[in-house]
């Protein structure tokens, strides 16, 4: 675990800004397991942002976790069923198989939710 949870606080944010930050996870074993932790971590961390971290599939496709800004715990869910196979809560919500090239579109709408 502790392994898995350094892997993942090493790497750097792929978007990031004052309201949202996005992280990519390899299609690795230790990713898939830290996923939802790391997503809890970086909530945590930065209560005032909202953050998803993306991990890739085998077929390029992303499983996507979403935390809301602890500081105003709204809008993940509306966000994660704009997209096919999202849903969850509105401080927590995920899409288990976001497509390869919706990925632009998820990124921009992610940024629009939570623009400040």
């Amino acid at each position: 675990y502790q392994s898995d949870m350094s892997q993942a606080g090493s790497l750097a944010p792929t978007h990031v800004n004052q309201s949202v930050a996005v992280y990519s996870l390899p299609d690795e074993a230790w990713a898939r397991r830290v996923s939802g932790v790391f997503s809890n971590d970086l909530a945590t961390t930065h209560p005032e942002r909202a953050h998803a971290v993306l991990t890739e599939r085998p077929d390029g496709n992303f499983l996507v976790s979403v935390r809301a800004p602890l500081a105003n715990k709204q809008g993940a869910a509306d966000l994660c069923r704009q997209f096919p196979t999202g849903g969850g809560r509105a401080a927590a919500a995920g899409i288990n198989d976001l497509p390869g090239e919706m990925l632009d579109a998820f990124i921009a709408a992610f940024s629009e939710t939570y623009a400040g």
